[in-house]
C-alpha cells in the first residue's frame, strides 16, 4: 500500500511540474497563440515570436524547473541531515554570501564590463561560505557547530551587503542591488542556463548520494555510525551540494526564499518521514511551486514587475508562522 501512495504521490508531481512547464511557455505579457507558440520554439530563425519563446520564456521555464527543484531539495537534505525541522539553504549562509557576490560585482561595475561577473561571484561567493562554515565547523563537529557557524556567516553578508549599499555612490547601483536582491526570473536567457545548470546537476548528486545516510541519520548520529555510515563524507556532500545547487540558484535569481523550507514540511507526511522519499519528492514539489510562483507574478501585476523573491516571502512567512504554533502546541 505504501509503494502504491508513494507512486501516485510522485506521478501527481511529475504531472503537475509538466503541466505548470507547459504554462510558464505560453503564458507573458505577448499575446502569441497556442500553435504559433509551439512552432516556434521548434524554429531556429526568423520572427520576433521565436525570440520571445526562445530567448525569453523557455530559459525562464528551465530555470524555474531547476531552481525550484534545487531549493527543494537542498532544504530537505539540510533538515534530514541537521536534524531540524526548520533548516532551510539560507541556514547555512550560502543565499547570503552568493547575494554578497552579486552585490560586490554590480557596486564595482564588473557586472557592466562582464555580465556574466554577477553570476560567477555569485557561485564564488556561495562557495567561499561553504568552505568557511566547513573550517569553522570542523570534520567532527556536531550539527549544532554547523547551524551556529552557517548563522554567523549569514549575519556577516547581511552586515557587508549593508555596508556597500551604505557606501554605494551611485543612487541607480543601489536600486540595481535591491532589486536584484528580490529575486526574479525575468530577463535571463539561456546563457544563465548553461552557466547554472552543470552546478546544479552536480549539487542534486552529491545530495541524492547521502540519501540513504540520511535514512539512518533519524535514528541518531551515533547509530547511523555504528551501522557503517561516514559521516565526515556526509556533513561534506550535503553542506558541498547544497552550496553547487543552492549557490548556482541565487547567482542566476537573486534571493529566493522559503522554498527550502515550505516543501520538505508539506510532503513529508505524504512520504513517511523517509528522507530517500522524501528528497526527489521535494525536488519535484519545489520545481512546481517555483513554476507556479513565476507564472502568479505574470498574473498578479504584468504591469508592476513584481519581484519573485517578494511573493515566496508573502507565501513563506505565514506558513512559518504556523509552523513555529504547531510546534509550540505540541510543547505544551
Amino acid at each position: 500500500m505504501h509503494i502504491k501512495s508513494h507512486f501516485l504521490l510522485f506521478s501527481v508531481l511529475t504531472v503537475l511540474v509538466i503541466a505548470l512547464f507547459i504554462c510558464s511557455l505560453f503564458i507573458g505579457p505577448a499575446a502569441i497563440g497556442l500553435k504559433e507558440s509551439i512552432l516556434a520554439l521548434f524554429q531556429d530563425e526568423g520572427e520576433a515570436v521565436v525570440l520571445v519563446m526562445r530567448e525569453i520564456r523557455l530559459p525562464r521555464a528551465i530555470l524555474g524547473f531547476f531552481v525550484g527543484a534545487s531549493l527543494g531539495l537542498s532544504g530537505a537534505v539540510l533538515q534530514g541531515y541537521l536534524r531540524n525541522p526548520l533548516a532551510e539553504p539560507g541556514l547555512l549562509g550560502v543565499s547570503a554570501f552568493a547575494s554578497l557576490g552579486a552585490v560586490f560585482a554590480i557596486y564595482t561595475g564588473f557586472s557592466l564590463v562582464f555580465p556574466l561577473a554577477l553570476p560567477l561571484l555569485a557561485l564564488a561567493g556561495a562557495f567561499i561560505c561553504i568552505i568557511t562554515v566547513q573550517l569553522l565547523a570542523g570534520t567532527s563537529a556536531g550539527t549544532l557547530t554547523v547551524i551556529l557557524a552557517g548563522v554567523a556567516l549569514t549575519s556577516v553578508a547581511g552586515a557587508l551587503t549593508s555596508l556597500i549599499l551604505n557606501l554605494s555612490p551611485n543612487p541607480y547601483a543601489a536600486m540595481e542591488i535591491v532589486y536584484w536582491m528580490l529575486g526574479s526570473l525575468n530577463d535571463r536567457s539561456m546563457t544563465h542556463v548553461y552557466l547554472a545548470v552543470p552546478f546544479m546537476l552536480a549539487g542534486w548528486l552529491m545530495l541524492f548520494v547521502i540519501a540513504k545516510a540520511l535514512d539512518a541519520l533519524t535514528l541518531g548520529s551515533d547509530t547511523a555510525a555504528s551501522m557503517g555510515i561516514n559521516m565526515r563524507q556526509v556533513q561534506f556532500l550535503a553542506l558541498f551540494g547544497t552550496a553547487a545547487s543552492v549557490g548556482a540558484a541565487t547567482a542566476v535569481t537573486g534571493a529566493v526564499g522559503f522554498v527550502g523550507l515550505i516543501v520538505p514540511h508539506l510532503l513529508r507526511p505524504f512520504t513517511g518521514s523517509v528522507p530517500s522519499r522524501l528528497l526527489p519528492a521535494s525536488a519535484l514539489g519545489g520545481a512546481a511551486l517555483l513554476l507556479a510562483a513565476d507564472i502568479a507574478v505574470r498574473i498578479i501585476a504584468p504591469a508592476k514587475d513584481l519581484k519573485l523573491g517578494v511573493l515566496t516571502a508573502l507565501i513563506g512567512a505565514p506558513f512559518f508562522l504556523w509552523l513555529v504554533f504547531r510546534y509550540r502546541r505540541r510543547l505544551l
